[in-house]
This record gives structure tokens, C-alpha cells and sequence, in this order.
């Protein structure tokens, strides 16, 4: 629609195996009602609930993990699914106030992955779509395409708050400046600037944070969490009702921690593995008609006064009789293994999430060849400042280095940070 506006920013003791169980393949994205102050979940078509929740004060959607460009066996065309989401959107009985849209926007941050997203996301029927960015964002420039396209009345690398129909939005960014070892990152800046924005507001102001990497640690030996989300969370617990929005792994978790409910979207573009059922994160190929079942979007609704949010988790389709809704198929990762030496120098593969070798041992002068087998984007960074980082690594892309002094390289993927390994120069 001509007039969408896409870049305006201005307990109950649930362990880790509990919440794990919560885990439910549902669809990507969510229809969100504000009641009572709280998100629920209503899966949209099959709870009659779902259609009174649309009477609420406030409805709104979300929208997460789009990676459009991403054309692979686990989805070869993701732009379509996106715009089913959007279709199944302006379906609904009551048109979203707006549209948040939680990262990974992009495979690569290339400008024609962007343009492709914003001319699907135009045709939203909406006021108003709000970003902030996945690592698949900000790949090549820090960030800063990104900013120029969606953040520029934003602070810092892009976080901001604004205020609808009684309740706070906090879109916060945790994506950049990650640290070899570690999850996602907020940094001390934007913890600082959360501190003032929630200054002097009243604490029965319902508040809604959104952010890309899930602020509550849901897998660390995948990175699915984020390391000084603490810090964050302290400054919301004064609040009577507080939710917590995040995409990145693709599926739909939920948690409940006192008067904070946590909830993680799925994607429009492939679903990933459950936490611990595969070697490691990625797409995950499943049979063509399953594929829908597990992507969908999240709408929101709010009723004035109370204290609970309505969380509607819609798939695009749902799986033919006899299919099961499991999404078990180990995801797609190349199966074919680099060899020792590429050229003149060293190989390390890129598989499931790992370098192999994870210590490599090279002579000074030595030559050093990455090669990316799997079916995501990897960047090449040194953790100490030691060697020029790689481009982002596409699936069958390699990135050479000379190493001239002796010592040992240690390294990590800057978008996976979980990732590491070492080389020693002797």
C-alpha cells in the first residue's frame, strides 16, 4: 500500500528441560493481541478464541528470519513464502496497527536482497513496519547499509523505543560486535541508553522488547542467546508485564519467568533443527509438503487495562494427513569433504557449524585455505586483530591466508561466534 511507512523507528519455574518440551512447530512469524498486558499464543484457524482475541485494543504482527536471496534445497524460493506471510497477513479480519519485523532480513546483505524484501513488505495493509537487524543484516559494513535503509532515527547501531496504545516498544540490537566464544551481545551503550528509556515510566506500563538473538539463553552450544541480556532483563523486572520477542532460530519457543514471557518466532524462509536433535543449527530440509507447516507468522493483540498479551502462532499450510508435523531431517549441509591440502596450502572445512580441523598446525609462510561446506553464510575473523577478516563465505566459497610470523591465530566466525578454532605458526 501506498501508504505504509517501512523505515519510521523513533514465575513459574520452567527449567531448560522444561521449556525445551514448550517448543512447538507451528509456522513463521506471529499474530500478537494485547490482553491483560501478556502475549498468548492462539494458533490462528483452529482455536475460536483467535477471532475474539482480534477484538482487542491493539493487534499487531510479527514477521522474523525472511533471508531473502537464500536459495537452497531446504527452500529454493523464499521470497514466495515471505510473501504468503504478508498474503495470510492481509487476510485477517483486522488489519495489524503495525508489523515488527525481528531480523535476518537478508542472506547477504546485498542491496538487491533488501529491495526484494521491501517491495514484498510494502504490500503489507499496515501503517507502519519496524526492523532490527539479524547478523545476516549487517554482514560486509558493520552494519551501516542497514542503518541507511532502516535505522535512521534510531541510536547507536539502531536501537529504539516508542510508545502505542499503552505499552512501551523496545527494539534492541544484538547482533554486532560479537565476541570469539561468546552469544549475542547488547554492549554497554545500549544497556546504558535502556536504563534512561525506562526511567520515570510507571511500572504497570505493559512493555514490549524485540530484539533478533533471544534475550533468554535457550541453546548455548548453538549461540541461541545472548551474553549480557542479564543486565537488560534486571531493568525489566520492575514491570507488571513485560514480553520478550526474538527470531533467529526459527521455531517457536516459550518461556514464562515471573511477569516476563519470552517467545521466539518462526521463520518465512526454512525451519532449523530442535536444540540438540542435529550436529548443529542450519537449514533444515524437509519433504516439500511439510515445508509450509513449519513456517508462518505471529500476530499480537492488546485490550486496554488488563494484563495479558494474545500470541496467535500461524503456519503458511499445514501438513497433509499422515505427515508428520516433526521436523527431524538432519539439515542441509554439504556432504562432501574438502581435501588436506588446496594449492599450495592447508584446507579447513566448514561443516555443522565447526571447523575441521579446529587446530592446524602450518609452517611460517605458510598458506591457509577455509572452504565453506555448509548451507549458511560463515565469516572469518581473527579474535585478537592478528589477520584481515574474510568476506562473508557463501556454501562452496574459500577464503586464502598467508601467515608470515610464527605464533598461534586464533579465530572465530563472526556470525556464529560459538564458532572457533586456532592455527599455530611454527
Amino acid at each position: 500500500m501506498s501508504d505504509t511507512i517501512l523505515h519510521d523507528h523513533g514465575g513459574d519455574g520452567i527449567d531448560r528441560r522444561g521449556f525445551l518440551k514448550c517448543m512447538a512447530w507451528a509456522g513463521t512469524g506471529a499474530i500478537w493481541a494485547m490482553q491483560s498486558g501478556v502475549l498468548r499464543s492462539i494458533p490462528l484457524g483452529r482455536d475460536p478464541a483467535a477471532a475474539a482475541a482480534l477484538q482487542a485494543d491493539l493487534v499487531f504482527a510479527q514477521l522474523s528470519d525472511s533471508h531473502i536471496g537464500f536459495a537452497k534445497e531446504a527452500n529454493p524460493d523464499v521470497t514466495a513464502t515471505l510473501q504468503e506471510a504478508v498474503d495470510r497477513l492481509n487476510r485477517l479480519p483486522r488489519r495489524p496497527a503495525f508489523v515488527l519485523h525481528t531480523g535476518d532480513i537478508s542472506q547477504l546483505s546485498k542491496p538487491t536482497e533488501f529491495d526484494t524484501a521491501d517491495q514484498v513488505l510494502k504490500g503489507i495493509r499496515t501503517d507502519r513496519v519496524w526492523f532490527v537487524p539479524g547478523e545476516h543484516d549487517v554482514l560486509e559494513d558493520n552494519g551501516r547499509q542497514y542503518l541507511e535503509r532502516y535505522g535512521k532515527k534510531t541510536k547507536g547501531d539502531g536501537w529504539y523505543s516508542f510508545d502505542h496504545a499503552g505499552v512501551h516498544f523496545v527494539g534492541l540490537v544484538n547482533v554486532l560486535n560479537l565476541k570469539a566464544g561468546g552469544l549475542g551481545n547488547l554492549g554497554a551503550d545500549q544497556i546504558a541508553w535502556l536504563r534512561k528509556d525506562l526511567a520515570g515510566r510507571s511500572s504497570s506500563t505493559p512493555v514490549v522488547v524485540f530484539a533478533h538473538v533471544p534475550l533468554w539463553t535457550v541453546y548455548p552450544d548453538w549461540g541461541w542467546g545472548t551474553d549480557d541480556s542479564e543486565q537488560a532483563l534486571a531493568l525489566l523486572r520492575r514491570f507488571g508485564s513485560v514480553t520478550v520477542l526474538n527470531g533467529h532460530i526459527h521455531q517457536v519457543m516459550q518461556k514464562v519467568e515471573g511477569n516476563m514471557a519470552f517467545h521466539t518466532a518462526m521463520s518465512t524462509a526454512f525451519p532449523q533443527p530442535a536444540p540438540g536433535t542435529a550436529p548443529s543449527p542450519g537449514p533444515l530440509t524437509v519433504e516439500p509438503a511439510r515445508l509450509r507447516s513449519l513456517l508462518g507468522l505471529t500476530s499480537v493483540t492488546y485490550h486496554q487495562g488488563h494484563h495479558a498479551l494474545a500470541v496467535v502462532d500461524s503456519p503458511l499450510g499445514v501438513a497433509p494427513a499422515g505427515v508428520s508435523q516433526a521436523a527431524t531431517v538432519a539439515h542441509g549441509s554439504a556432504n562432501g569433504r574438502s581435501p588436506a591440502v588446496i594449492g599450495d596450502g592447508l584446507a579447513i572445512r566448514i561443516d555443522n557449524f565447526a571447523f575441521n580441523p579446529a587446530e592446524l598446525h602450518v609452517t611460517r609462510g605458510g598458506k591457509v585455505t577455509w572452504v565453506n561446506n555448509d548451507d549458511v553464510p560463515h565469516l572469518i575473523a581473527s579474535a585478537d586483530g592478528r589477520f584481515k577478516p574474510s568476506k562473508p563465505l557463501d556454501t562452496g566459497d574459500s577464503y586464502t591466508l598467508t601467515l608470515d610470523q610464527p605464533g598461534t591465530y586464533k579465530y572465530f566466525c563472526t556470525l556464529h561466534p560459538r564458532m572457533t578454532g586456532r592455527i599455530v605458526v611454527d
